[in-house]
């Protein structure tokens, strides 16, 4: 274990510091604390509901058409930006059963 001597005054500065950013996430999860995760959807429930492949999802994803939120890896979307693609997912469903493809 290492030991590391600093002066007080450095130590109530960084201590200030400390507060006052414990300060501001208190405020920004008191503010947005109604946003509940359970609302958000996974890429299965997606893939479910549009009834499309997961690789399709990731294409919608790079190419900025469905928002989406990453946390450790795991992708997450807000059911408003689900609902707002599912005309241009329906309309590519239709183009592709014109040529005779499946998505």
């Amino acid at each position: 274990m290492e030991i590391v001597n600093i002066e007080a005054k450095t130590f109530d500065m960084m201590l200030s510091k400390f507060e006052s950013f414990a300060k501001r996430m208190e405020d920004l999860c008191r503010r947005h604390g109604d946003k509940n995760m359970s609302e958000w959807l996974d890429n299965q429930d997606v893939c479910l509901l549009l009834k499309i492949s997961p690789r399709t999802l990731q294409t919608l994803r790079d190419n900025g058409t469905l928002a989406y939120a990453q946390i450790s890896h795991k992708t997450y979307y807000k059911p408003e930006d689900v609902k707002k693609i599912l005309p241009v997912v329906e309309d590519k469903r239709k183009q592709a059963a014109y040529k005779g493809k499946k998505i």
